[in-house]
C-alpha cells in the first residue's frame, strides 16, 4: 500500500513540475492525463532505482569533488531520460531540454519531499 501512495504522490510532484515551460503533458481527458502521470511516476522510480545507483558508483569522485552539487545535474539527466523514454512508450508526455529538465527535477523533487512528509506525518498520527 505504502508503494502505491508513493507513486501517486511522484506522480502529484510530476504534475506540478508541468508547469514549468518546456515540460508539456499531452493528452485528452483528465482520466488519461492521471493515467500518464501514474506511468511516468513508475517510469521515473525504475529509472531512479537502476540508473541512479550506477550514475552514483561511477561518477562518486565527481560527487565528492563537487560537494554533490552533481546530484543536481545527474537528478535532471534522469528526468529528461525518462521524459525520452515516456515517448518511447507512448507515453503522452515530454520533456523538451536540459533546463526543463533541471528546473523540472528540482521541482519533483522538492515537491515530492513536501508530500512525503505530510503524508508521513498524517500516519503517524493514527
Amino acid at each position: 500500500m505504502g508503494i502505491l501512495v508513493h507513486v501517486l504522490l511522484t506522480a502529484l510532484a510530476v504534475w506540478v513540475a508541468t508547469l514549468v515551460p518546456g515540460i508539456d503533458l499531452e493528452g485528452g481527458s483528465t482520466p488519461a492525463k492521471i493515467g500518464t502521470l501514474i506511468g511516468v511516476a513508475l517510469l521515473f522510480g525504475l529509472v531512479n532505482a537502476v540508473v541512479k545507483p550506477l550514475v552514483k558508483f561511477f561518477g562518486c569522485l565527481f560527487y565528492l569533488v563537487t560537494l554533490g552539487l552533481i546530484g543536481l545535474v545527474v537528478n535532471a539527466l534522469l528526468f529528461w531520460l525518462t521524459g525520452w523514454l515516456a515517448g518511447e512508450l507512448g507515453l503522452p508526455f515530454e520533456v523538451s531540454g536540459f533546463w526543463p529538465a533541471f528546473f523540472g527535477a528540482i521541482i519533483v523533487a522538492l515537491t515530492s519531499w513536501v508530500l512525503n512528509l505530510v503524508y508521513d506525518r498524517v500516519t503517524d498520527r493514527d
